[in-house]
Parts: structure tokens; C-alpha cells; sequence
């Protein structure tokens, strides 16, 4: 996948919830909700300050981060799904 968001935004792998909880109970897909947790997969190329200066990401390449359920773009690439963001939409990272 070669794939570059632009600007301030960041490229989100949302992490699968388990589909068995403790006790054994299956959840079925429509009963699921939306992941919170995803990794990072790409950066943007930076937002600008006033001045024209890229302001550096708080997060990089790898990052697992908690962000909002219902927040992003939903995009599917290569039989993937991911989440395309704004950085200051991501909530915290996780670790």
C-alpha cells in the first residue's frame, strides 16, 4: 500500500475487537461497536503555523492511539479499512 495523507492528517489501522469475551460469548458484527484503538499507519506532510514552519506530529509511524468512535473518514484500500484523521482529532497514545 502506498498511500500519503496530506496535511495534518494521519492514516488510522482501527485494531479489531475480539469477537469472543471472557465467558465465551460470541459477538456478532452488527452487535459491535466501533473501534477506539488504532495504530498508525502514515503521516501527513505537517500542518503550518502562521510563519510557514511545518509543526512537528505528536505522534509517528507505529503509534497505538485512542481516538474518538465516530471521528475520521472511513477508506478502504488494498482489502484494508482504515481511518483517515486529523491529528488533533486523536485523543491520546496509548503505551
Amino acid at each position: 500500500m502506498k498511500i500519503k495523507p496530506l496535511g495534518d492528517r494521519v492514516l488510522v489501522e482501527p485494531l479489531k475487537e475480539a469477537e469472543v469475551k471472557k465467558g465465551g460469548i460470541i459477538i456478532p458484527d452488527t452487535a459491535k461497536e466501533r473501534p477506539q484503538e488504532g495504530k498508525v499507519i502514515a503521516l501527513g506532510t505537517g500542518k503550518l503555523d502562521d510563519d510557514g514552519k511545518v509543526v512537528p506530529f505528536n505522534v509517528k509511524v507505529g503509534d497505538t492511539i485512542l481516538m474518538p468512535k465516530y471521528g475520521g473518514t472511513e477508506v478502504k484500500i488494498d482489502d484494508g479499512e482504515y481511518q483517515i484523521m486529523r491529528e488533533e482529532d486523536i485523543l491520546a497514545v496509548i503505551g
